[in-house]
């Protein structure tokens, strides 16, 4: 499978940085109470701590922000997936488990503070593209809704637009029947590249060391 990044994207942030990270052979199932216990421990810290400091001074929170202006998009109106996730927590709207391919993947965007999507590999059509959304771009999300990607920086196969910064669709859906996986990292440019693969390196142990299977990463960028 080839990523690449588009035009729409680079010409708007040259310093984009997409993580992949690809699992093989993995079993999802029931996240361990040990998870469920981190999650919920970590949701709660969380919350005092933006009792504080409002979610949009974080600093991952904030820099994305400043990124969804530059692609086009009113962060206000169309808030990327990591800020909806913490302003849940800000309000003890606490997330609660679904399984373990999910709740990790929730566990890593609110410790990263970035958008994070998770995506059944066998429902992936050819090759990726990360791109920004037209008024054309849509696609049933995971509520059910039908979303419109205008100015949204998502991904598409050869099927269409399944995944974005904002919401995931259903199409692509991780369920406990998935075995092989792809999750998209929306990285922080102002992070290096040696200091982001750390990062996915990191979210690949914990990803294996729960789900099992094997694990590859890898940083795409506009050159």
């Amino acid at each position: 499978m080839n990523v690449t990044i588009d035009a729409t994207v680079s010409q708007r942030i040259p310093n984009i940085q997409i993580g992949i990270v690809t699992y093989h052979n993995i079993t999802i199932g029931d996240s361990p109470q040990m998870i469920k216990g981190r999650t919920q421990l970590y949701q709660e810290n969380l919350f005092l701590e933006m009792q504080d400091a409002p979610v949009t001074t974080r600093a991952g929170i904030a820099e994305w922000r400043t990124l969804w202006k530059q692609l086009g998009a009113d962060p206000n109106r169309y808030r990327h997936s990591a800020e909806s996730l913490l302003r849940r927590i800000a309000k003890e709207n606490y997330v609660t488990p679904i399984h373990s391919g999910v709740d990790i993947n929730n566990f890593f965007s609110m410790n990263y503070e970035i958008p994070i999507g998770l995506y059944d590999a066998s429902k992936i059509d050819g090759d990726l593209t990360v791109v920004v959304g037209t008024e054309e771009d849509r696609y049933e999300a995971l509520n059910g809704r039908e979303v419109k990607l205008t100015n949204i920086i998502h991904t598409k196969d050869a099927h269409g637009s399944f995944g974005s910064a904002y919401v995931d669709s259903a199409r692509t859906a991780v369920t406990e029947e998935t075995t092989d996986a792809v999750q998209v990292f929306y990285l922080r440019p102002s992070q290096s590249v040696e200091d982001n693969t750390k990062l996915l390196q990191a979210a690949g142990n914990m990803f294996t060391q729960i789900n099992g299977g094997t694990y590859t990463t890898y940083i795409i960028t506009a050159s």
